[in-house]
């Protein structure tokens, strides 16, 4: 069963009014933050909302709550706070280390939720083959690029095309593929600069991400839109699993399709477009 995740949307756990909103949205996951979205004397109350919220569930929605990171004084009272929580995945900010998912997974339990990395530091970039290497044992499912913070700390001038990340995006995308990872896209900061948001959509489609995070409702049909498949490549996939299963071509490992040669490895991406539409 293949579950999209074109669009993930951060909330702030501490925040009542967008979480009841969450269930009316159209995104593929919803992200109840407690770290940088709640304020350090809201970060108790906010943990016990997002109980809450998991409980009462969101849908066909996944949940995810980001917990705080293990340097400060919430991080490991939210690991252990999620340990039978009933969400799709706990995501773990700033994770340098397999010790960081060692450390979160023996809090959480054996049998609890799955995890998820931010990579968003330098030694997290430089780490990420030992991270995504340790993901059978210690039940990790996804990464999130984290480029504010990567851009922050490789002090990174501003720039619109996210230019200096490209080569630590494509890793991401790299390391989540060899291990079978969902792989997300940061998110953009420009609310209201849609143009800008249409690009970094297409700009992460064309990387290899499974989707985007994003930090406002209105950032959610554009992300949908990028990282679903277009009429055009349902149209293509529809014809290469017709070709695949006339019985012709049952014994063959590549076929000719309107002027291009097709083989089985195609129909598996075939496959995986039509599920995802």
């Amino acid at each position: 069963m293949i579950h999209p995740c074109r669009s993930a949307l951060f909330l702030p756990a501490s925040n009542p009014r967008a979480i009841a909103k969450a269930g009316t949205l159209p995104c593929d996951a919803v992200i109840l933050d407690l770290e940088d979205a709640v304020a350090p004397h809201a970060k108790v109350q906010a943990r016990a909302a997002a109980l809450q919220a998991a409980t009462e569930g969101f849908g066909e929605r996944r949940l995810i709550i980001r917990a705080n990171a293990f340097d400060t004084p919430w991080g490991e009272a939210d690991c252990a706070a999620l340990r039978n929580a009933p969400v799709d995945a706990v995501l773990l900010p700033k994770v340098d280390s397999p010790e960081d998912l060692r450390r979160a997974r023996a809090l959480i339990g054996e049998d609890g939720p799955p995890l998820w990395a931010m990579i968003e530091t330098c030694r997290g970039v430089l780490a990420l083959r030992d991270i995504v290497a340790a993901a059978s044992v210690l039940r990790l499912g996804g990464l999130i690029a984290g480029t504010n913070d990567l851009a922050k700390e490789m002090r990174l001038p501003v720039d619109p095309h996210r230019t200096a990340l490209m080569p630590l995006l494509m890793q991401m995308v790299v390391a989540a593929r060899a291990y079978g990872l969902t792989v997300l896209d940061g998110v953009c900061n420009a609310l209201d600069d849609v143009d800008r948001l249409t690009a970094e959509c297409a700009q992460g489609r064309m990387l290899g991400f499974d989707g985007k995070t994003l930090i406002h409702p209105s950032q959610i049909a554009p992300a949908n839109t990028a990282f679903g498949p277009s009429s055009d490549e349902i149209a293509w996939a529809r014809a290469v699993v017709a070709a695949f299963a006339d019985p012709a071509n049952a014994a063959l490992g590549a076929i000719r399709l309107d002027g291009q040669m097709v083989e089985r490895l195609h129909l598996a991406q075939a496959e995986r477009l039509l599920a995802l539409g």
